[in-house]
């Protein structure tokens, strides 16, 4: 666990849905030490995500959800590292749309752990953004990896396809909110906020 860090960068690139598409800035977040690493989503830049990396051991690329601004480099990203790309099959309509002809390699389950560095990350499945939203715990540096579930200011955007505004309200109060207040929220775009700071604004 020494060395236990996150690594972040912003790419930017275009999100797709429902006919509409949208400029957007997706965080990226790199969980690890020096040797080792779990990349947590896959944006727009596989050469963003591989400085973020810096040569060391992917262990995983897992999807927070497979809306296109957050998978659409993961298959390439595999190829070029040999890591097998993690996603809770319950997203599996909203990946086809983006990644028809490939597959990701293994289902996340709630409850499970990510081991890394020593250190695990906790999968919380957290529908509503999309079916198969999750988010990554990590009790060791005390911060929870939220993707689109989460944001400050309150919960992700719902209103299209396969969203569903009750139910993430419900993910977040029953699996978010019951994290320390102290925990540090990294985002699927924009700042950090706190479990604390959001109580309100859920």
């Amino acid at each position: 666990m020494s060395g236990l860090r996150v690594d972040h960068a912003v790419t930017s690139g275009t999100f797709s849905l429902d006919g509409e598409t949208h400029d957007v800035d997706n965080n990226l977040w790199v969980v690890g030490d020096d040797d080792e690493c779990v990349v947590i989503d896959a944006p727009h830049s596989v050469d963003a995500i591989l400085a973020a990396i810096g040569g060391r051991t992917v262990k995983a690329i897992v999807a927070t959800h497979a809306h296109d601004d957050h998978v659409r480099v993961a298959p390439e990203l595999r190829e070029r590292v040999g890591a097998p790309i993690l996603l809770h099959p319950d997203d599996k309509p909203v990946w086809e749309l983006t990644h028809p002809d490939y597959l990701w390699d293994v289902d996340l389950e709630d409850e499970q752990t990510i081991r890394v560095a020593g250190s695990t990350l906790k999968v919380l499945h957290t529908p509503g953004h999309a079916p198969g939203a999750v988010c990554l715990y990590s009790h060791d540096l005390g911060c929870v990896f939220t993707g689109d579930t989460l944001f400050e200011g309150g919960p992700g955007a719902t209103g299209r396809s396969f969203s569903d505004e009750d139910l993430i309200k419900q993910s977040i109060r029953a699996r978010l909110l019951a994290l320390p207040d102290e925990t540090v929220v990294h985002t699927g775009h924009g700042p950090d906020t706190t479990i604390g700071a959001e109580r309100a604004n859920v």
